[in-house]
């Protein structure tokens, strides 16, 4: 298996054997559920859907309940496809088994796709990094954290797409790569990622090897 669903617990920090203090965030990572193997025979492609998160039925759409129990499980709150997992472990795999974090092994080198943090309508100091203008004197006035010109005049009379401007900031899907997995504590599906992943607290994850 290739990946996981997970939930972004928090950040912690843990020491190695050499008194190095090193940053880290706790993961939650299943038990995951298979609620699905797709075939090239029925589907077109080859792939495994998971399902993480106990979800209200009273919640959930009778097409999907009617799905959750054709795999003998409970309804899910977030269900996933995962692709490019190795011949030997398709041979294995069936609906209603779980995968654990035991996967995962110290040292593994894995990509985390979330959510990030919405932070609402920014400048662009903040949503670009601009400088602004940093000198308040000679006749500036509340133009420290303004964009400047966008160079729009009476030609072209119009604002260029994707020109760097304040706008909404965050909630977007984010791919952080090449993050190092500190440690694994399997009784209690956790996985400890060196630095920081996408995404608030208690907010969905998805690992992948």
């Amino acid at each position: 298996m290739n990946g996981l669903i997970g939930k972004k617990i928090g950040m912690t920090s843990i020491f190695d054997d050499a008194g190095n203090n090193t940053a880290c965030t706790v993961v939650e990572a299943g038990p995951c559920v298979v609620t699905q193997v797709k075939t090239v025979e029925t589907d077109g492609y080859k792939a495994l859907q998971l399902g993480f998160g106990e979800a209200n039925a009273k919640n959930t759409s009778k097409a999907l309940l009617g799905h959750f129990d054709k795999a003998g499980t409970a309804p899910k709150r977030k269900v996933v496809e995962f692709r490019n997992f190795s011949d030997d472990f398709d041979m294995e795999i069936k609906v209603g088994d779980v995968v654990m974090a035991e996967i995962f092994e110290e040292g593994d080198i894995i990509n985390v796709v979330g959510t990030s943090k919405g932070k609402g309508f920014q400048g662009v100091v903040k949503r670009h990094g601009f400088a602004g203008v940093n000198d308040a004197t000679h006749g500036q006035h509340n133009r420290q954290r303004s964009p400047g010109s966008i160079g729009a005049a009476s030609y072209p009379a119009k604002v260029f797409k994707g020109m760097r401007m304040g706008g909404r900031t965050g909630g977007k899907r984010v791919k952080t790569q090449n993050l190092k997995v500190l440690k694994v504590i399997p009784e209690k599906n956790l996985i400890l990622i060196k630095g920081a992943v996408p995404g608030h607290k208690g907010s969905f994850v998805i690992l992948e090897k």
